[in-house]
C-alpha cells in the first residue's frame, strides 16, 4: 500500500500499516517532510516498545517495512493508496489526479478526508468504483475507528476490501454514506461550535466549560481542549464544508473560531489555541 501526504495523519497511518505486517509507502512532495515523519514514526514506535506493546525485534522489521519517497512512481504497484493531504479541495483533487496518473486501473484509492464528500474526490479518477473514504481518527495509532464512506459510485467489492484492510490494522470500520461530515463530525461539530459560542459570548470560562463535560458527561476531555487537539484550522475547513451543505446554523464556525485561525492560533500544533502548550 501506499499513503500520500507524511503529516500527523498521513505518518500515523503509514506507521499502523507497517505494524500491521504491510510494506507502505509514504510519498510526499517535501524531502523534509518526509525526514520528520521518519522521526516521528521512530519515536512512536520506540514508545510502543518502552510501554510493552510491541517487542523490540518487531519494532525494527515495521520501521524496514516503510519506505520513504518524494517521486509519484513510488506508488506503482501498489493495490490500495490512501492520500492524507491537507483539507483542500483543489489540493485533494490534484493528488488524485497524480494518483490516477500512476497507479494500477485496479488499485483500491481512499481518501482520509474528515469532511469532503468522497463523491467530489472520486470524479478525478478514472474508476470511480475503486474510490472510497478511510477516515482515520488521531493518533492513529491509537485510535481504533475508521469511517468507511461509501460515495454513489463506489463497488461493493471495495467496501469489502476496505473493510478488510480496517480490520488487518487491528481497528474498527463503520459504514457510512458520503455526506459531508460523515458519523462523527456530523455529531461532533455542533456540540464543538456550541462550546466555542459559550465561551465567547462569556458565559463560563474554558475550564469550567471543560470541567463540565468531563465531570458532568464523562468524556475523557472538555471540548475546547478537544479542538485544540483536532487543530482549529482543521476544524474550521469540516465547519465550512458541513455548513455549505446543510446550509445550518449550527454547523457555521463562530467569529471567535475565524479570528483564532487568523492569528495562527491553531491549537497544540502550533503552541497556542484556546490553552497554551
Amino acid at each position: 500500500m501506499a499513503v500520500v501526504g507524511a503529516g500527523f495523519m498521513g505518518t500515523g497511518i503509514a506507521e499502523a500499516a507497517a505494524v500491521a505486517g504491510l510494506p507502505v509507502t509514504l510519498r510526499d512532495i517535501d524531502a523534509a517532510a518526509l525526514a520528520l515523519a521518519k522521526e516521528r514514526i521512530e519515536r512512536s514506535i520506540a514508545r510502543g516498545v518502552e510501554g510493552g506493546k510491541l517487542d523490540a525485534s518487531h519494532a525494527e522489521v515495521a520501521l524496514a517495512r516503510i519506505t520513504l519517497s518524494t517521486e509519484w512512481d513510488a506508488l506503482t504497484g501498489a493495490g490500495l493508496v490512501i492520500e492524507a493531504v491537507s483539507e483542500n479541495l483543489e489540493l485533494k483533487l490534484a493528488v488524485m489526479r497524480s494518483i490516477d496518473h500512476v497507479i494500477d486501473p485496479h488499485a483500491i484509492v481512499a481518501s482520509n478526508t474528515s469532511s469532503i464528500p468522497i463523491a467530489e474526490l472520486a470524479q478525478a479518477l478514472r474508476n470511480p468504483e475503486r474510490v472510497i473514504g478511510l477516515h482515520f481518527f488521531s493518533p492513529v495509532p491509537v485510535m481504533t475507528l475508521v469511517e468507511v464512506v461509501v460515495a454513489l459510485d463506489t463497488s461493493e467489492a471495495t467496501v469489502a476490501a476496505a473493510k478488510a484492510f480496517v480490520e488487518q490494522l487491528g481497528k474498527r470500520p463503520i459504514e457510512t454514506k458520503d455526506r459531508s461530515g460523515f458519523i462523527v463530525n456530523m455529531l461532533l461539530v455542533p456540540y464543538l461550535m456550541a462550546a466555542i459560542r459559550m465561551l465567547s459570548d462569556g458565559y463560563a470560562t474554558r475550564e469550567d466549560i471543560d470541567a463540565g463535560m468531563r465531570l458532568g458527561a464523562g468524556h475523557p476531555m472538555g471540548p475546547l481542549v478537544l479542538c485544540d487537539f483536532i487543530g482549529l484550522d482543521v476544524l474550521y475547513a469540516v465547519c465550512d464544508s458541513l455548513y455549505d451543505e446543510y446550509k445550518r446554523d449550527e454547523y457555521a464556525p463562530p467569529p471567535l473560531l475565524k479570528r483564532m485561525v487568523a492569528s495562527g492560533r491553531l491549537g497544540r500544533k502550533s503552541g497556542r489555541g484556546f490553552y497554551d502548550y
